[in-house]
């Protein structure tokens, strides 16, 4: 059963696919695999073991029925021959199997997420992501900038993250998106995401008084609404409300008001 899973696994979510997946379905699809293996693994286990707890059971007789059958190994010995030899090497046998193709799809899903897919440059939307004390600038291919990200519906994003002053963590939970903001450097991530709505994204790394407000809104729309959208900007700054909830947040991180 269990070797059936790998190969589902394998077949269903592939070592390596040519159809984007997002971060999100894919750490979704490792952790079912984990879980119908591990439930699979506990059910054989148990059975197992029940089986034999009702089979060699103590009938009250006070004598061993299975004495002159089963030759028993010494306490802390291996068994050597007959069946209970061979069921010990097949069980390691199987058992090896399972861990290796485990280790081996899991890996190869990781670095599907480390790497990103494979795609040109202008099939990919690329977003600077700049960390500030306590809130976050986005900055799009034609310089426009804003304070919440927004995105396209079914489009690969590729993120680049940085900070202007201490070290943070920019983080989309809902779309296991989450990378560090380093003084002076840049990290990617990337991610997709096949619904419209809106997602919350945090810093996940502590860095003042205001941590708990670095938050905001990541903005999925469809293709179309995107491309009017993008189109409006004109390589421009934030908004002036958008500015606005800037200053508004580092005066409330910092115990004031704002002015």
């Amino acid at each position: 059963m269990a070797v059936s899973l790998i190969t589902y696994a394998t077949v269903v979510f592939p070592l390596h696919g040519g159809d984007v997946r997002a971060p999100s379905a894919v750490f979704d699809q490792i952790f079912e695999v984990f879980l119908l293996l591990g439930t699979a693994v506990g059910v054989v286990v148990v059975a197992y073991t029940m089986y034999h707890a009702l089979k060699y059971r103590d009938d009250g007789g006070g004598t061993d029925p299975y004495a002159d059958k089963v030759e028993r190994p010494e306490m802390g010995e291996m068994p050597t021959g007959g069946a209970g030899g061979r069921k010990v090497f097949y069980s390691f046998s199987i058992s090896a199997i399972i861990v290796v193709s485990l280790i081996a799809w899991t890996y190869s899903q990781l670095l599907y997420i480390e790497q990103g897919p494979d795609l040109a440059q202008e099939e990919a939307l690329e977003i600077d992501v700049e960390g500030y004390r306590f809130g976050w600038d986005f900055v799009y291919p034609n310089g426009h900038t804003t304070n919440t990200l927004y995105v396209p519906q079914d489009r690969v994003v590729r993120l680049q993250v940085t900070s202007t002053d201490v070290f943070h963590n920019f983080g989309i939970p809902e779309l296991r998106v989450k990378t560090d903001a380093v003084p002076g450097q840049y990290t990617s991530a990337w991610f997709t995401a096949n619904e419209t709505g809106t997602y919350a994204a945090k810093c996940y790394e502590l860095c003042g008084s205001g941590h708990s407000l670095m938050t905001t809104d990541v903005v999925v729309m469809p293709q179309d609404e995107y491309e009017e959208w993008y189109a409006e900007t004109n390589g421009t700054a934030a908004s002036g409300n958008e500015t606005d909830q800037r200053i508004a947040t580092e005066a409330t991180a910092l115990g004031g008001a704002p002015a």
